[in-house]
């Protein structure tokens, strides 16, 4: 491979280190900004190792860190990408015109550029190629390796969950067991754990038959699973806009293609305009989150959700329903399901325990309905088993712990949480700034004004130790680049405080020079 040298305006470490110095943004922008001009004159071609960070540390005369912050800017960028000890590649394409966009290259484009091509007028919702997760993983290794203000993750805190008490069950059952059979856990699941999740329904009013239970790898393989059950390569699946990226991930990982219906902030999918689409073409699933969506936070009428199941059943049309904040509700009483609705078995129900009591054990279940024996073969052909011991100790804390009482004050908690959050962002942010009403789980999607570009915002709030979720993560389309989504999970400190007002500072300027530059 042929090696090159990127030249930074200073033959020497201390030239170039002079040049940092003197500049108006940081050592790790500058960087990243003239890596990214060297790909764009060609210097680094498609597919193209880029120096190693040490190799880069030594050439540019900076610290690992520094270099270490520039290259999470290129891959949220879509510059470069990572690969598992192979190193960083270019994976930006440019044709010869050294700039202009390639067909089919749009939304790389918007990323880089922070200016997103808009229509002129609404569009009807056509299929798309979805490429969002190397946004999301850049945004999660900031959080992780940065020790950022997790204002951006996707997770609960994880110090809400009982996780000495699971732990204790778990290491019981390891000495108890030396030697486990595999046979026992194979799919669908441990049978103790599978009758302790039908009985967790039952007690909230929902009948569901131990015998469609499977147990699987959180809900990201129920919902990979589900939707491999029901589409192949090249199908088209409807999603609400905007959709958790995970649904986007999954038709994504599988050479599916998205079609994005719009969602209203407080009674979910556009059921008219489903039926639009569902007149028009071919749709062969239909991927939606009713209750507590994230990133919006509602929770779908019933009426809306028997309507949802009525369309479906007048299709033929599967619906894969991730349920995975069904225990975090704000209200009285849980939210009905989708399935509740269901007498013929087309609602594909996935839910886990990721979000309400472990994320690191990773346990998840599907209720498939009439695709319960593909979910099954499908669970054993990709993983074979679910691990036995975290579900033995999840299934041992249902059985003996208050685990209504450990929800009852999450519930509370977050309950506080988002309404903190809401005062918050009114009082930081400047005018023109919206926020969603969520009505369970833990996440605030914020509308800032038209004109702040939410790509930009993350690079400059990543710059000052705060991650966030920019709107480009919730949808192929670019319709929310002046969005983001905002954990509120974590309890309130100061630094959560002055980051909110960093970040609102942050907005206000970004909206001021927009509008100075109409003028």
């Amino acid at each position: 491979m042929r090696r090159f040298v990127i030249d930074l305006r200073g033959s020497t470490p201390l030239a170039r280190s002079n040049l940092f110095a003197q500049s108006n943004v940081t050592r790790y922008e500058q960087l990243a900004d003239d890596i990214e001009a060297a790909v764009r004159r060609g210097v680094f071609g498609p597919g193209e190792r880029i120096l190693s960070v040490r190799r880069a540390s030594q050439q540019y005369g900076v610290s690992i860190k520094t270099v270490l912050h520039a290259y999470a800017l290129l891959e949220s960028r879509s510059v470069i990408e990572s690969r598992p000890q192979s190193g960083y590649f270019v994976r930006m394409r440019m044709d010869a015109s050294h700039g202009r966009r390639t067909p089919g290259n749009e939304s790389a484009h918007a990323m880089l550029t922070g200016k997103p091509r808009r229509a002129s007028a609404p569009r009807q919702p056509v299929p798309a190629n979805v490429d969002v997760s190397r946004l999301v993983l850049s945004t999660l290794r900031s959080i992780g390796a940065q020790d950022a203000v997790p204002l951006g993750s996707p997770y609960p805190d994880p110090a809400l969950f009982p996780w000495r008490r699971i732990n204790q069950y778990a290491n019981a059952i390891a000495r108890r067991h030396a030697s486990w059979n595999l046979i026992d856990d194979l799919p669908p699941g441990n049978p103790e754990l599978i009758r302790q999740i039908a009985r967790r329904y039952a007690e909230n009013g929902v009948g569901v038959d131990p015998e469609e239970i499977v147990i699987t790898v959180g809900a990201t393989e129920a919902i990979n699973l589900s939707l491999q059950a029901v589409a192949k390569p090249g199908d088209t699946v409807a999603v609400e806009s905007p959709t958790y990226y995970a649904m986007l991930h999954a038709i994504e990982r599988l050479g599916m293609r998205a079609i994005e219906v719009s969602t209203h902030a407080d009674t979910g999918i556009d059921l008219d305009a489903l039926e639009r689409v569902l007149a028009r073409q071919k749709v062969a699933a239909c991927m939606v989150m009713p209750n507590f969506q994230n990133p919006l936070g509602f929770r779908m009428p019933d009426a809306h959700k028997a309507r949802l199941v009525a369309i479906a059943g007048t299709h033929d049309l599967p619906v894969i329903e991730n349920d995975v904040y069904q225990e975090l509700y704000f209200g009285e009483t849980r939210p009905s399901t989708l399935k509740q609705f269901d007498t013929r078995g087309l609602v594909l129900h996935c839910a886990s325990f990721s979000k309400s009591l472990s994320a690191s054990y990773r346990i998840g279940w599907a209720l498939p309905g009439r695709y319960r024996a593909q979910v099954e073969k499908l669970k054993f052909l990709n993983t074979l088993t679910t691990a036995s011991v975290p579900q033995v100790a999840l299934a041992d804390y249902l059985r003996h712990d208050g685990y209504d009482r450990h929800l009852r004050r999450v519930r509370r908690f977050y309950r506080q949480q988002a309404r903190l959050m809401r005062a918050m962002v009114e009082r930081f942010f400047p005018a023109g700034t919206r926020t969603s009403e969520p009505q369970g789980g833990y996440v605030l999607w914020v509308e800032l004004p038209p004109r702040v570009d939410s790509m930009r915002l993350y690079q400059a709030a990543l710059a000052q130790g705060i991650t966030i979720g920019p709107g480009y993560m919730f949808s192929m389309r670019n319709e929310y680049h002046h969005y983001i989504r905002l954990n509120y999970s974590y309890p309130w400190t100061a630094q959560t405080e002055a980051a909110l007002k960093t970040l609102g500072e942050m907005v206000a300027k970004m909206s001021k020079e927009a509008d100075d530059e109409r003028r």
